[in-house]
Protein backbone atom coordinates (compact mmCIF):
# COMPACT_ATOMS: atom_id res chain seq x y z
CA UNK A 1 0.00 0.00 0.00
CA UNK A 2 2.71 2.71 0.95
CA UNK A 3 4.99 1.47 -1.98
CA UNK A 4 1.93 1.96 -4.68
CA UNK A 5 1.07 5.38 -2.77
CA UNK A 6 4.69 6.24 -3.04
CA UNK A 7 4.85 8.50 -6.59
CA UNK A 8 1.60 10.21 -6.09
CA UNK A 9 1.64 11.35 -2.72
CA UNK A 10 5.25 12.52 -3.29
CA UNK A 11 5.37 13.72 -6.79
CA UNK A 12 2.29 15.41 -7.20
CA UNK A 13 0.85 16.15 -3.73
CA UNK A 14 -1.97 14.20 -4.54
CA UNK A 15 -4.29 13.60 -1.05
CA UNK A 16 -5.87 10.07 -0.52
CA UNK A 17 -8.32 11.14 2.01
CA UNK A 18 -10.83 13.96 2.24
CA UNK A 19 -10.38 17.63 2.42
CA UNK A 20 -8.77 18.57 5.74
CA UNK A 21 -8.56 15.26 7.04
CA UNK A 22 -4.61 13.37 6.41
CA UNK A 23 -5.03 9.76 5.58
CA UNK A 24 -2.63 7.62 7.63
CA UNK A 25 -1.42 5.93 4.07
CA UNK A 26 -0.77 9.86 2.96
CA UNK A 27 0.89 10.55 6.36
CA UNK A 28 3.31 7.57 6.60
CA UNK A 29 4.64 8.26 2.96
CA UNK A 30 5.26 12.19 4.02
CA UNK A 31 6.64 10.87 6.93
CA UNK A 32 9.42 8.40 5.26
CA UNK A 33 9.91 11.05 2.42
CA UNK A 34 10.84 14.02 4.85
CA UNK A 35 12.62 11.73 7.28
CA UNK A 36 14.73 9.62 4.74
CA UNK A 37 17.11 9.88 1.81
CA UNK A 38 14.41 8.86 -0.90
CA UNK A 39 13.59 10.29 -3.83
CA UNK A 40 9.72 10.31 -5.37
CA UNK A 41 11.35 8.15 -8.62
CA UNK A 42 11.99 6.21 -6.03
CA UNK A 43 11.77 2.33 -7.27
CA UNK A 44 9.34 0.40 -5.70
CA UNK A 45 11.61 -2.61 -4.19
CA UNK A 46 13.49 -0.24 -2.76
CA UNK A 47 10.64 1.62 -1.03
CA UNK A 48 9.39 -2.28 0.13
CA UNK A 49 13.07 -3.85 1.31
CA UNK A 50 13.30 -0.59 3.65
CA UNK A 51 9.33 -1.16 4.74
CA UNK A 52 10.59 -4.84 5.88
CA UNK A 53 13.54 -3.98 7.59
CA UNK A 54 12.78 -0.47 9.14
CA UNK A 55 13.14 -0.39 12.69
CA UNK A 56 11.35 2.54 13.34
CA UNK A 57 8.60 2.95 15.66
CA UNK A 58 6.52 5.41 13.99
CA UNK A 59 6.39 3.68 10.84
CA UNK A 60 5.46 0.19 12.57
CA UNK A 61 2.73 2.05 14.26
CA UNK A 62 1.68 3.43 10.88
CA UNK A 63 1.74 -0.12 9.00
CA UNK A 64 -0.04 -1.83 12.13
CA UNK A 65 -2.99 0.95 11.42
CA UNK A 66 -3.31 0.39 7.93
CA UNK A 67 -3.42 -3.15 8.21
CA UNK A 68 -5.82 -3.22 11.26
CA UNK A 69 -8.91 -3.84 9.28
CA UNK A 70 -8.26 -3.94 5.81
CA UNK A 71 -7.16 -8.00 5.40
CA UNK A 72 -10.08 -8.72 7.25
CA UNK A 73 -12.76 -6.33 5.21
CA UNK A 74 -11.38 -6.36 2.36
CA UNK A 75 -13.28 -9.76 1.33
CA UNK A 76 -16.73 -8.50 2.83
CA UNK A 77 -18.67 -8.86 -0.32
CA UNK A 78 -18.11 -12.42 0.02
CA UNK A 79 -19.36 -12.79 3.37
CA UNK A 80 -22.61 -14.21 2.39
CA UNK A 81 -22.40 -16.66 5.07
CA UNK A 82 -23.07 -14.55 8.04
CA UNK A 83 -23.27 -11.43 9.01
CA UNK A 84 -20.38 -10.55 11.43
CA UNK A 85 -21.42 -8.12 13.89
CA UNK A 86 -19.54 -4.85 15.64
CA UNK A 87 -18.05 -7.07 18.32
CA UNK A 88 -16.64 -9.35 16.14
CA UNK A 89 -15.30 -6.90 13.93
CA UNK A 90 -13.81 -4.70 16.61
CA UNK A 91 -13.24 -7.90 19.42
CA UNK A 92 -9.82 -10.22 19.17
CA UNK A 93 -8.53 -10.48 15.65
CA UNK A 94 -8.51 -14.47 16.37
CA UNK A 95 -12.50 -14.93 16.61
CA UNK A 96 -12.95 -12.74 13.45
CA UNK A 97 -10.23 -15.05 11.22
CA UNK A 98 -12.19 -17.74 12.52
CA UNK A 99 -15.75 -16.66 11.22
CA UNK A 100 -14.23 -15.47 8.44
CA UNK A 101 -12.23 -19.12 7.73
CA UNK A 102 -16.02 -20.48 8.25
CA UNK A 103 -16.67 -18.96 4.79
CA UNK A 104 -17.14 -20.39 1.51
CA UNK A 105 -15.70 -19.19 -2.35
CA UNK A 106 -13.19 -16.79 -0.55
CA UNK A 107 -9.97 -15.73 -2.35
CA UNK A 108 -7.69 -15.96 0.68
CA UNK A 109 -7.94 -17.51 4.13
CA UNK A 110 -6.57 -17.31 7.23
CA UNK A 111 -3.39 -19.29 7.71
CA UNK A 112 -1.61 -17.64 10.99
CA UNK A 113 -3.29 -14.31 12.85
CA UNK A 114 -0.22 -12.08 14.63
CA UNK A 115 -0.13 -8.93 13.38
CA UNK A 116 2.14 -7.72 10.62
CA UNK A 117 3.48 -11.70 10.32
CA UNK A 118 -0.38 -12.91 9.68
CA UNK A 119 -0.06 -15.29 6.79
CA UNK A 120 -2.38 -15.98 4.19
CA UNK A 121 -3.21 -18.98 2.12
CA UNK A 122 -5.28 -17.75 -1.75
CA UNK A 123 -7.74 -20.19 -3.03
CA UNK A 124 -6.33 -21.72 -5.49
CA UNK A 125 -9.33 -21.63 -7.99
CA UNK A 126 -9.12 -18.03 -7.12
CA UNK A 127 -5.39 -17.91 -7.88
CA UNK A 128 -6.31 -19.37 -11.83
CA UNK A 129 -8.83 -16.50 -12.49
CA UNK A 130 -6.92 -13.57 -11.13
CA UNK A 131 -3.67 -15.13 -13.33
CA UNK A 132 -5.68 -15.21 -16.11
CA UNK A 133 -7.43 -11.99 -15.79
CA UNK A 134 -4.82 -9.87 -14.03
CA UNK A 135 -4.75 -7.33 -17.32
CA UNK A 136 -8.43 -6.89 -17.12
CA UNK A 137 -8.63 -6.56 -13.24
CA UNK A 138 -5.51 -4.03 -13.25
CA UNK A 139 -7.19 -1.69 -15.73
CA UNK A 140 -10.48 -1.82 -13.27
CA UNK A 141 -8.72 -1.35 -10.32
CA UNK A 142 -6.72 1.61 -11.62
CA UNK A 143 -9.91 2.68 -13.53
CA UNK A 144 -11.67 2.89 -9.91
CA UNK A 145 -8.21 4.06 -8.36
CA UNK A 146 -8.69 7.40 -11.11
CA UNK A 147 -12.25 7.67 -9.89
CA UNK A 148 -11.73 7.93 -6.13
CA UNK A 149 -8.47 10.45 -6.54
CA UNK A 150 -10.41 12.52 -8.97
CA UNK A 151 -13.13 12.80 -6.22
CA UNK A 152 -10.44 13.63 -3.58
CA UNK A 153 -8.45 15.98 -5.88
CA UNK A 154 -10.86 17.79 -8.15
CA UNK A 155 -9.01 20.59 -9.04
CA UNK A 156 -5.63 18.59 -10.13
CA UNK A 157 -5.30 17.75 -13.95
CA UNK A 158 -4.35 14.76 -15.53
CA UNK A 159 -4.91 12.02 -12.27
CA UNK A 160 -4.91 9.42 -15.01
CA UNK A 161 -0.82 10.23 -15.67
CA UNK A 162 -0.15 10.46 -12.38
CA UNK A 163 -0.57 7.01 -10.32
CA UNK A 164 2.94 5.40 -11.67
CA UNK A 165 5.97 7.30 -12.90
CA UNK A 166 6.23 7.97 -16.81
CA UNK A 167 7.99 5.76 -18.83
CA UNK A 168 8.88 8.19 -21.21
CA UNK A 169 8.30 11.78 -22.03
CA UNK A 170 9.56 13.49 -25.50
CA UNK A 171 9.99 16.93 -25.53
CA UNK A 172 12.79 17.36 -28.50
CA UNK A 173 10.35 18.69 -30.98
CA UNK A 174 9.79 21.62 -28.66
CA UNK A 175 14.06 21.86 -27.75
CA UNK A 176 14.47 22.03 -31.74
CA UNK A 177 11.85 24.31 -32.13
CA UNK A 178 13.17 27.15 -29.13
CA UNK A 179 16.67 26.38 -30.54
CA UNK A 180 16.09 27.83 -34.17
CA UNK A 181 14.25 30.72 -32.46
CA UNK A 182 17.39 31.30 -30.49
CA UNK A 183 19.53 30.98 -33.20
CA UNK A 184 17.47 33.63 -34.84
CA UNK A 185 17.55 36.18 -32.01
CA UNK A 186 20.99 35.56 -30.10
CA UNK A 187 19.61 38.65 -27.55
CA UNK A 188 16.59 36.12 -26.00
CA UNK A 189 17.20 35.74 -21.97
CA UNK A 190 16.20 33.21 -19.44
CA UNK A 191 13.44 34.72 -17.89
CA UNK A 192 14.65 33.60 -14.43
CA UNK A 193 18.33 34.45 -14.16
CA UNK A 194 18.69 36.92 -17.44
CA UNK A 195 21.39 34.77 -18.64
CA UNK A 196 21.57 35.41 -22.22
CA UNK A 197 20.49 31.36 -24.15
CA UNK A 198 22.63 29.79 -26.69
CA UNK A 199 21.42 26.79 -28.70
CA UNK A 200 24.05 24.19 -26.88
CA UNK A 201 23.00 24.94 -22.81
CA UNK A 202 18.87 24.95 -23.36
CA UNK A 203 16.85 23.02 -21.01
CA UNK A 204 13.24 23.06 -22.03
CA UNK A 205 11.16 23.97 -18.23
CA UNK A 206 7.62 23.73 -17.87
CA UNK A 207 6.75 26.89 -16.16
CA UNK A 208 3.74 24.80 -13.69
CA UNK A 209 5.69 21.82 -12.84
CA UNK A 210 5.29 18.94 -14.99
CA UNK A 211 4.72 16.98 -11.70
CA UNK A 212 1.52 19.26 -11.28
CA UNK A 213 0.46 19.70 -15.17
CA UNK A 214 0.95 16.28 -16.47
CA UNK A 215 1.45 17.00 -19.88
CA UNK A 216 4.39 19.11 -22.54
CA UNK A 217 2.04 21.86 -23.73
CA UNK A 218 3.35 24.40 -25.40
CA UNK A 219 2.33 27.08 -23.60
CA UNK A 220 3.89 25.83 -20.39
CA UNK A 221 6.86 25.29 -21.85
CA UNK A 222 10.12 27.82 -22.63
CA UNK A 223 13.97 27.81 -22.35
CA UNK A 224 16.43 28.03 -19.63
CA UNK A 225 19.62 26.62 -18.60
CA UNK A 226 20.19 23.05 -17.60
CA UNK A 227 21.19 24.74 -14.44
CA UNK A 228 18.35 26.78 -13.56
CA UNK A 229 15.96 23.99 -14.85
CA UNK A 230 17.80 21.46 -12.25
CA UNK A 231 17.36 24.23 -9.49
CA UNK A 232 14.02 24.51 -10.22
CA UNK A 233 13.20 21.19 -10.21
CA UNK A 234 9.21 20.67 -9.32
CA UNK A 235 8.69 24.24 -7.68
CA UNK A 236 6.18 26.68 -8.89
CA UNK A 237 8.53 30.20 -10.03
CA UNK A 238 6.75 33.07 -8.30
CA UNK A 239 4.22 34.39 -10.04
CA UNK A 240 4.83 38.24 -9.40
CA UNK A 241 8.47 37.74 -10.47
CA UNK A 242 8.68 36.13 -13.52
CA UNK A 243 4.97 35.72 -15.20
CA UNK A 244 5.09 39.08 -17.19
CA UNK A 245 8.94 37.73 -18.23
CA UNK A 246 7.45 34.65 -19.65
CA UNK A 247 5.15 36.61 -21.10
CA UNK A 248 7.05 38.63 -23.45
CA UNK A 249 9.20 35.67 -23.91
CA UNK A 250 6.20 33.75 -25.62
CA UNK A 251 5.22 36.51 -27.18
CA UNK A 252 8.67 36.91 -28.42
CA UNK A 253 8.24 33.73 -30.52
CA UNK A 254 4.81 34.10 -31.35
CA UNK A 255 5.74 37.11 -33.84
CA UNK A 256 8.89 35.08 -35.11
CA UNK A 257 6.78 32.80 -36.12
CA UNK A 258 4.99 35.09 -38.51
CA UNK A 259 7.92 36.60 -39.29
CA UNK A 260 10.33 33.67 -39.99
CA UNK A 261 9.46 30.90 -42.67
CA UNK A 262 11.42 28.39 -41.03
CA UNK A 263 10.24 28.91 -37.46
CA UNK A 264 6.45 28.67 -38.84
CA UNK A 265 7.17 25.00 -39.93
CA UNK A 266 8.14 24.31 -36.99
CA UNK A 267 5.92 25.19 -35.30
CA UNK A 268 3.28 23.76 -37.41
CA UNK A 269 5.00 20.76 -36.66
CA UNK A 270 4.89 20.66 -32.92
CA UNK A 271 1.76 21.85 -32.54
CA UNK A 272 -0.01 18.17 -33.22
CA UNK A 273 1.80 16.81 -30.43
CA UNK A 274 1.76 19.73 -28.06
CA UNK A 275 -0.95 22.22 -28.76
CA UNK A 276 -3.78 19.36 -27.73
CA UNK A 277 -6.71 22.07 -26.50
CA UNK A 278 -7.99 23.78 -29.79
CA UNK A 279 -9.96 26.39 -27.47
CA UNK A 280 -6.07 27.35 -25.98
CA UNK A 281 -4.55 27.41 -29.54
CA UNK A 282 -7.64 29.21 -31.31
CA UNK A 283 -7.13 31.80 -28.01
CA UNK A 284 -3.26 31.87 -28.21
CA UNK A 285 -1.97 31.27 -31.68
CA UNK A 286 -4.13 33.70 -34.14
CA UNK A 287 -2.77 36.07 -36.07
CA UNK A 288 -2.60 39.53 -35.47
CA UNK A 289 -2.44 39.36 -31.71
CA UNK A 290 -0.35 42.73 -29.96
CA UNK A 291 1.79 42.37 -26.90
CA UNK A 292 -0.53 43.22 -24.08
CA UNK A 293 -3.55 41.00 -25.35
CA UNK A 294 -1.20 37.94 -25.78
CA UNK A 295 -0.22 38.10 -22.64
CA UNK A 296 -3.42 38.42 -21.03
CA UNK A 297 -4.47 35.86 -22.80
CA UNK A 298 -1.49 33.53 -21.63
CA UNK A 299 -2.96 34.68 -18.39
CA UNK A 300 -6.65 33.71 -18.52
CA UNK A 301 -5.04 30.28 -19.59
CA UNK A 302 -2.18 29.51 -16.89
CA UNK A 303 -2.98 31.41 -13.96
CA UNK A 304 -5.93 29.16 -12.93
CA UNK A 305 -3.45 26.30 -13.12
CA UNK A 306 -0.75 28.13 -11.28
CA UNK A 307 -3.47 29.23 -8.51
CA UNK A 308 -4.70 25.48 -8.09
CA UNK A 309 -0.98 23.23 -7.91
CA UNK A 310 -0.21 26.61 -5.40
CA UNK A 311 -3.07 25.32 -3.61
CA UNK A 312 -2.14 21.80 -3.83
CA UNK A 313 1.38 22.71 -1.99
CA UNK A 314 3.77 23.22 -4.39
CA UNK A 315 6.09 25.29 -3.22
CA UNK A 316 7.05 28.90 -4.80
CA UNK A 317 10.72 29.29 -6.39
CA UNK A 318 12.54 32.34 -6.84
CA UNK A 319 15.96 31.97 -8.76
CA UNK A 320 19.00 32.71 -6.34
CA UNK A 321 22.23 32.72 -8.23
Amino acid sequence: MIADAWYMVTEYHLRLGPLGITDNLEEVVKYIYDQYDFRSSEKRVKIIEFLQSTKDKKIIKYKKDLTLNVPYRLQVPFYDEIKIDRKVWYGSKKTLTDEINRQRRLMYYFVYVSGLSTIIEVDETWAEYLYKNKEILKGWTQLKLIHYLQNKNPSVPGIADKIEPPVERNIERVRKYWKLIIKKDPTIKDIYGDIVLNDVDISIDHFIPWQYVAHDELWNLHPTTKSINSSKSNSLPSWKKYFESLGELEYRAYVMRDQYEDIAREFNKIAPYHLNNQDIRNLLYVKGLNKNDFIERLEHVIRPVYESAQTLGFKEWVYER
